[in-house]
């Protein structure tokens, strides 16, 4: 693809977008790069270019500079019906995701994983099982590294895995994957993509560039993944907790099997796994297996596997409490797993930005394991109300995390669980649930020391 010369706007200087603009620079096209922030709040962001600058526009968008733009590059945490982008669809200026550029510089075969949930961790473990068989393989997208980043690094003979969203999805239009996986699908994001529906064809864009000799893998236990699964033009493998007749993975008498070879093979006892996890495993099974990697490989990586920080993470043990961080847990299906993970009493901490959901099956999964709910941020009283509704009474009010984890330690007793799982995203106080989760190890850390 020839970008020399081309006017290209990229939108929004987060990582992927200050990458997007570094490898457009590269291939000597004239970049002009904008963000709603002031230049002085994006002072580190601009050192990342390294004195090779594009063209910078901040604050108020500035509709002349569309005059001649050829390409759109737009950063996911960009919303599409801002009055600038509509304008930009009314002018009939392809836009495109950093995802859909870096692919149309990459000869090598693609792995695209989404989901509502479990996208870390599978995309991570994924990741583990390819290099520890293929060399070369990098792995990025919404996990941390963006695709654009290692373009010049790869060839034909390297490996993609790639955690995709649903935002870097929208404005795909070529990008195909040799292996596609949808891991679940429940209401997330409806803040952003306004409808159900809307959100469900924006995972499901995933496989609609994807050839007959490509692969999916679907969860056969997700109703919508299952129902929608004939709109799949590739070649399905499903993976299911119960036996399933179709190729795929399952568990039977304790063991993830499959049947993908022909023969049922055994890959991995399910009590060497956390229950959290189970389902992101056989996933990871399943799509490493479309991949070429052997079975032995596979087993072998799992049995070393140890999670992803902030998802159901250990952290310490205070007072014969243990402490763990399910910061990641940014919607309610991911919050009830965690809870599903918790083998005792357990005190619960959450809350957060609302993201236009319901918390109904949240607060029916405690299912007597938790014995105090804390709540704090936007969803705070949302949340209350929704567990008083459910008839649970036991719940504390705060003003931040700091307050949240000494209201913890005083309820906990040994035996018990403290939890931070919170249901909700992060950035009503948050840069990321990375920081929200860092920053609960680290108060719970100055627990441990007093």
């Amino acid at each position: 693809m020839e970008l020399k010369d081309k006017n290209i706007l990229v939108i929004g200087m987060a990582l992927s977008g200050i990458s997007a603009a570094k490898l457009c620079l590269e291939k000597k096209a004239d970049v002009t790069v904008y963000d709603g922030k002031s230049k002085e709040q994006l002072v580190d962001s601009i050192k990342l270019f390294d004195g090779k600058e594009p063209r910078f526009v901040f604050g108020d968008f500035d509709y002349s500079i569309l005059d001649n733009i050829w390409l759109v590059i737009v950063s996911p945490g960009v919303p599409l019906d801002l009055p600038f982008m509509k304008k930009i669809f009314e002018l009939g200026i392809p836009v495109w995701s950093e995802i859909e550029l870096s692919y149309r510089f990459c000869d090598a075969p693609i792995v695209a994983i989404t989901g509502t949930n479990g996208k870390t961790t599978t995309t991570t473990l994924v990741g583990e099982i390819m290099e520890t068989y293929y060399n070369n393989t990098f792995v990025v997208g919404n996990i941390g590294i963006p695709f654009s980043q290692i373009i010049d690094k790869t060839d034909k003979d390297s490996k993609i895995v790639a955690e995709i969203s649903s935002f870097q999805l929208e404005t795909i239009h070529e990008f195909a994957p040799r292996v596609s996986a949808i891991l679940n699908i429940t209401p997330d994001h409806l803040n952003r993509h306004k409808t159900y529906d809307n959100y469900i064809d924006a995972k499901f864009r995933i496989t609609e560039n994807q050839s007959k000799d490509d692969y999916c893998i679907i969860n056969y236990d997700n109703e919508i993944c299952r129902g929608l699964a004939d709109r799949i033009p590739c070649n399905i493998f499903y993976f299911s907790k119960s036996k399933i007749d179709a190729k795929g993975i399952y568990l039977k008498d304790g063991y993830v099997c499959t049947n993908v070879h022909g023969a049922e093979e055994r890959v991995i006892d399910i009590n060497k796994l956390g229950e959290h996890n189970v389902e992101n495993i056989m996933a990871a099974v399943a799509i490493t297996i479309c991949m070429q990697v052997p079975i032995d490989v596979i087993s072998k990586v799992i049995e070393n596997f140890r999670g992803v920080a902030h998802r159901v993470e250990y952290v310490t043990t205070v007072e014969g409490a243990k402490y763990f961080n399910d910061s990641k847990a940014t919607n309610e299906d991911a919050a009830i797993n965690g809870i599903k993970s918790m083998k005792s009493n357990t005190i619960l901490i959450g809350g957060g930005m609302d993201k236009g959901g319901s918390y109904d099956s949240w607060i029916q999964a405690f299912d007597n394991k938790v014995k105090g709910l804390i709540l704090f941020g936007e969803t705070a009283y949302k949340i209350e109300d929704a567990a008083r509704a459910n008839g649970f009474e036991s719940i504390y009010q705060v003003d931040n995390l700091k307050e949240a984890v000494d209201k913890a330690y005083t309820l906990a007793e040994s035996g018990d669980n403290v939890l931070l799982s919170p249901a909700c995203a992060s950035w009503d106080m948050f840069k990321n649930f990375e920081e929200r989760g860092n920053l609960f190890k680290q108060y719970v850390s100055e627990l441990d020391k007093q």
